[in-house]
């Protein structure tokens, strides 16, 4: 039986995750401190497996959470459908009332169905799936490939994961998620099938000691 392994995560933390700060794909914000630990922690707990390829996101973020690894000499991709969704004219902002509440009520109209609705200049997740596809299209057209790593970021992964699943857009909160969580899944190429063997994994993560907020 010819099988893929997916080693997914989300990339490591950066200053405007422990601030609150709603990124998206438009800010293209480095790993601090503590990300930069938690991505030697996952390197530390995973150099053993013999990836075939990364995939990453075009923002740095993604890029640094797998640095280890890149620098072992595994090839690298990058895609601009792995980034993160656009969460429009208010990413970057500190967090506010209003910004809030309207992030709420948005992800609120997605959950009850309404998921071709945008976020103001930004993107809907029928439009993240819709770039994702082709990705996860080439990613499959290579069996050769049996351990691959994707990093990318959470509002992302909730979609994809509901694409491998066959599942709607309005399943996508199901799948919850933490900076460099992992989602393992294996992939038969025998029956087109996607198995779900570890979901929002921290393990690898528990001997770190969490810093204190801003």
């Amino acid at each position: 039986m010819k099988r893929k392994s997916i080693y997914l995560i989300r990339h490591g933390e950066t200053d405007l995750n422990r601030k609150g700060v709603v990124q998206g794909s438009g800010v293209n914000s480095p790993l601090n401190e503590f990300g930069e630990a938690q991505a030697t922690a996952f390197y530390n707990a995973y150099q053993h497996v013999p990836f075939d390829k990364i995939y990453t996101s075009d923002l740095q973020r993604t890029h640094q959470t797998v640095r280890g690894f890149i620098k072992q000499g595994i090839p690298h991709e990058s895609y601009s459908g792995l980034n993160e969704i656009s969460w429009g004219i208010r990413e970057g902002k500190e967090p506010n009332i209003g910004d809030g509440n309207y992030y709420r009520e948005l992800v609120a109209a997605w959950k009850n169905g309404q998921v071709e609705l945008a976020s103001e200049e930004g993107e809907s997740p029928v439009q993240v799936r819709e770039r994702q596809i082709p990705v996860i299209e080439k990613i499959l057209s290579r069996p050769h490939e049996r351990n691959i790593l994707v990093a990318m970021h959470g509002r992302a992964m909730r979609v994809l994961l509901t694409v491998l699943f066959k599942q709607p857009l309005v399943r996508m909160d199901d799948y919850e998620h933490s900076n460099l969580c992992l989602y393992k899944i294996n992939y038969s190429y025998d029956t087109q099938e996607f198995e779900l063997e570890l979901s929002n994994d921290i393990t690898h993560l528990l001997s770190l000691e969490i810093p204190q907020t801003f």
